[in-house]
């Protein structure tokens, strides 16, 4: 992928992972935060993020023993766990503001209480519709995470650093696939059509403001999710080009109501918490 297709100016030379151990994500290394606690808002604010990655991490670690190539089992598995790592570091914050741990926050919460956007919880469909939406989400997560490292609250700011990182190569390989499904067969061109239109309308929900989101980017806490469109379009309409896809227009066009962030959810997620929960609730307290 050529330089200028990077609206950050990075052609994907340098791609760096694990810079900081977890303990210094957690106490917002080099400013300060250690013993830091969130408020109501940050809290829900990191709920929101912690929520988004750990569901995407349950549904990529599904491919494992089922991804079309050997390496992708690997890869799929490898950015599942980079995902749950910015997860627990995420929902671990989030927990400080009512002493829960990360743990009871991924598995004593029902369906309502999660904050994770619709295009997160949905299936994975056959390989390019999870391609497609890997697409969609390291795009965005990359621009999050870049702008989210300059936050006010250190410890957001530690996390999102070492996470915009592992993002970088998350987004790179799914463009490397949407490039090859595209530009391969007739038949991986048009599941790689399908997948676009398919995905495509759940992506509006990520850049849509609320009450929430407003207060903490005043205060400089958190990124105001509209910011990240301009950059977002921008990334997807080289590759697409590149790809030679089109998003869908007309008739095939329609955003997707949303409401996850409040706690509203498509029919997908409840099966997969049910499948992600399952030991923790059968086997309360358990250790090994």
């Amino acid at each position: 992928m050529s330089a200028d297709l990077d609206p950050h100016g990075d052609a994907h030379g340098d791609v760096t992972v694990d810079q900081l151990a977890l303990a210094d994500e957690l106490a917002g290394v080099g400013a300060g935060g250690a013993g830091a606690v969130a408020s109501t808002d940050v809290a829900e604010y990191a709920l929101r993020l912690g929520d988004d990655s750990l569901v995407l991490a349950q549904q990529l670690g599904m491919w494992i023993a089922r991804a079309p190539e050997l390496e992708e089992d690997v890869a799929l598995g490898n950015i599942a766990l980079d995902l749950i790592g910015h997860a627990r570091s995420l929902l671990h914050y989030a927990g400080t503001a009512t002493g829960r741990s990360e743990d009871d926050l991924a598995y004593w919460r029902d369906e309502p209480e999660w904050r994770n956007a619709w295009l997160f919880e949905q299936p994975n469909g056959d390989f390019a519709h999870t391609i497609a939406r890997q697409f969609f989400v390291a795009a965005y997560l990359y621009e999050l995470y870049g702008d989210l490292s300059a936050s006010t609250d250190p410890t957001l700011a530690a996390i999102a650093a070492k996470s915009v990182k592992e993002v970088d190569y998350h987004r790179d390989h799914a463009i490397q696939w949407v490039l090859r499904l595209a530009g391969g067969t007739d038949e991986s061109r048009r599941r790689m059509i399908t997948a676009v239109a398919d995905t495509w309308p759940y992506v509006d929900e990520l850049f849509v403001d609320d009450e929430l989101v407003e207060r903490l980017a005043n205060d400089g806490v958190a990124v105001l999710p509209s910011s990240l469109r301009g950059a977002f379009d921008a990334a997807i309409d080289a590759v697409l080009a590149e790809a030679e896809l089109e998003l869908p227009t007309g008739r095939t066009a329609f955003t997707a109501s949303g409401g996850g962030r409040f706690g509203r959810h498509t029919e997908h997620l409840g099966p997969l918490l049910a499948e992600m929960q399952v030991l923790a609730r059968q086997h309360p307290g358990a250790s090994w």
